[in-house]
Formats: structure tokens, C-alpha cells, sequence
């Protein structure tokens, strides 16, 4: 398993606004995604669909490593 992090961000305000929110998700997302693409800052998105949110899918941010999860939450608005 690689090791993955969460930023101070992640852990006090994700979490905190989105408690339904497992970092097990978040992890899955990223060794199996639909959809990987580069984000401004040097971030990249994941997109995973996500049974237990009623197959929603969640959008994750993470750091440039790939490795760092910086945020997380269900993007309504993506189509597979």
C-alpha cells in the first residue's frame, strides 16, 4: 500500500464539513480512478465512483506527489 498523507486542511476542515467523508474513499479513488486530470498549483483531481454515497461520484485533490490528499467531496456535476 503506498502512503498516503492528509494535509492539516484535509483533517480540520474537510472532514469537519464532511462527515460522512472516509479517507478509505478518498484512497480508492486514487489507485482506481475514472478520471485523473492536472489542476492549477500543481494539484491533480481523481474522480471514483463511491457505492455507499448511493453511487455518487467524489472528486479528491491531492498534493503534485499523487500521495497527499488535500480535499474531497461529491461532484455532482460529473459524468462518466
Amino acid at each position: 500500500m503506498m502512503p498516503y498523507q492528509f494535509t492539516e486542511y484535509f483533517e480540520n476542515e474537510v472532514l469537519r464539513k464532511r462527515p460522512y467523508l472516509k479517507k478509505e474513499w478518498c484512497i480508492s479513488v486514487i489507485e482506481t480512478p475514472i478520471k485523473v486530470e492536472p489542476q492549477e498549483h500543481n494539484r491533480f483531481r481523481f474522480w471514483g465512483k463511491i457505492e455507499e454515497l448511493e453511487g455518487k461520484f467524489l472528486r479528491v485533490i491531492t498534493l503534485a506527489d499523487k500521495l497527499t490528499i488535500h480535499n474531497a467531496f461529491p461532484d455532482r456535476g460529473f459524468k462518466s
